[in-house]
């Protein structure tokens, strides 16, 4: 009998696409608009989930832009520990899309955040927009902007060398300054300075704020890199805590996550040089069945990793069923003249130890991911 799902390919049917499968051969990214190549530079951000593509990537010989790199007398651990290698520059996480928004403001010399530095217990000082990135702190707010300058001009470079950029969007919920709107990684008083309820304060974005905050970072991106092509995904890491008492931690990550999916949905639709990549659904969805989440149930498994890296390869790369040939040995630091910057393999350094009960500040949540 003819009907109207006669003809309808096999994604197009839950059975044949997803029940019937084994979990890793699902795959929900049916097309991308563009490829990237070895040779592509590739440019990515987001909350620490980011850092698993940013690893695989690294691993497979992929072209990571690099720009702010450790001395290269450093030793690795030390550089790896005060946050070289993880990304392009020494941002750290970014959770939200506001936060990805100002960063490029602030390196654009558009916008300069009020708050002062925060204050650690050992008497240095933290950075509010990268507080966990400098073990220790800063000796002196001279050092502190002197080594935010450098950062700011590092992050310019590469959103100049950037030809992809790919950031993964974390939460919605976030804390802020009431003075100028600047927005923090951890809530103040969490990993560094005091929270002032006459200063700071708490957001929750709406899916319009996301999607103006995405559309407004690109304007300015690609005012120094305009063919810049962008790939969102969504942390498929629950909310560690959430600051609505009248919300469970459950439903604030569903609600948080579907803003952030639909946001994304919204900023790439009629965009041909913009796509979404589920890896939120690869990781979340059933026919996973109960092995895509650590025992923790908030950390995505090795497996988990491994099926949504695969897609993306699958998908967005040029030669992927081709064997791949062995990575140069990355480093945080900085290589000769001539050498090649990749991306350091160490484990993703999350902001989660934060999270704990016992040390963040009662009726805030710190909001790591």
């Amino acid at each position: 009998m003819n009907h109207p799902y006669s003809d309808l390919p096999d994604h197009c049917y839950w059975a044949r696409s997803v029940a019937r499968l084994p979990p890793d051969r699902v795959d929900p990214m049916l097309q991308a608009p563009f490829r990237i190549t070895r040779s592509t530079p590739v440019l990515t951000a987001g909350s620490c989930f980011a850092d698993r593509i940013t690893r695989a990537l690294a691993t497979r010989g992929f072209n990571l832009v690099m720009t702010e790199l450790a001395h290269p007398l450093l030793p690795r651990r030390i550089a790896q520990a005060h946050g070289y290698g993880r990304h392009a520059a020494r941002y750290g996480n970014i959770y939200t899309a506001r936060q990805l928004r100002q960063l490029l403001e602030r390196a654009l010399g558009r916008f300069a955040p009020a708050e002062p530095p925060w204050r650690l217990g050992n008497g240095n000082w933290a950075d509010p927009f990268r507080p966990t990135v400098q073990p220790g702190g800063f000796v002196s707010h001279h050092e502190l902007a002197a080594d935010r300058a450098r950062h700011l001009a590092c992050v310019r470079a590469a959103f100049e060398t950037a030809r992809v950029f790919i950031f993964t969007l974390g939460l919605t919920e976030a804390w802020h300054s009431l003075e100028d709107g600047a927005v923090f990684p951890v809530a103040p008083g969490v990993a560094a300075g005091r929270f002032d309820k006459a200063r700071h304060g708490f957001i929750d974005f709406s899916v319009e704020e996301i999607v103006a905050d995405l559309e407004i970072f690109l304007d300015l991106a690609r005012e120094i890199s305009p063919g810049l092509k962008v790939i969102l995904t969504v942390s498929p890491v629950p909310l560690a805590a959430t600051a609505r008492p009248d919300r469970h931690v459950l439903t604030a990550t569903t609600l948080s996550k579907a803003k952030l999916r639909l946001a994304a949905e919204m900023f790439c639709r009629d965009r041909p040089d913009a796509v979404y990549f589920p890896a939120y659904e690869i990781v979340t969805g059933p026919h996973g069945r109960g092995r895509y989440f650590t025992g923790g149930l908030r950390d995505a498994s090795r497996m988990a990793v491994e099926h949504v890296m695969a897609s993306f390869f699958r998908n967005f790369t040029e030669g992927a069923d081709r064997p791949l040939p062995p990575a140069d040995p990355p480093s945080p630091r900085a290589a000769p003249p001539g050498g090649r910057h990749r991306a350091a393999l160490f484990a993703s350094s999350c902001d989660e130890i934060l999270s704990d009960d016992e040390e963040a500040p009662r009726g805030r949540s710190p909001h790591v991911h």
